[in-house]
């Protein structure tokens, strides 16, 4: 007959045997389904996948998300530094630039109606509406380079 092991104390009856017995495999039961859980490779790729996913999509939200906000900041501040350059344009200036700009845009409409043609001046003339409804943008993004032209000319001089 072959020995237990020191750690495992023997059955007194056959009862006790049977349940140790069962228990034991329980015990082995459990293990083996460890094992096969670790050997099956496609499926644990295939949940880490899933994570993997669910924290790209988390992620990819909060980035949307925060560019949405700082586009917000952006807008903003572009939109008061045109403000706060159009505030200190002297009059004068103002006006001969309105006037001049109404000159050259008489002008160029007179060039564009002689010499462009019919397909190119309506896709033109779709781009000009867009332009309209999206004035402030433009203004603001207009403002927002002057800024960064007017800076960069301190820095040089």
């Amino acid at each position: 007959m072959t020995k237990p092991p020191h750690d495992e104390p023997t059955a007194a009856g056959p009862e006790e045997l049977r349940e140790q017995v069962e228990q034991s495999r329980e015990e082995l039961g459990r293990t083996v389904e460890a094992l096969a859980a670790k050997a099956d490779v496609k499926a644990r790729a295939q949940e880490k996948a899933t994570v993997v996913k669910e924290q790209v999509t988390a992620r990819t939200g909060d980035l949307k998300e925060q560019a949405a906000v700082k586009t917000g900041e952006l807008k903003d501040k572009a939109a008061q530094a045109a403000r706060h350059l159009e505030d200190k344009l002297p009059v004068p200036v103002k006006d001969r630039t309105a006037r001049a700009i109404d000159q050259s845009r008489a002008v160029a409409t007179q060039l564009w109606q002689d010499k462009a043609p019919e397909p190119v001046q309506q896709k033109t003339a779709q781009g000009a509406r867009m332009a309209r409804d999206n004035r402030s943008m433009l203004l603001a993004a207009a403002g927002v380079a002057l800024m960064a032209w007017l800076a960069g000319r301190r820095r040089k001089g």
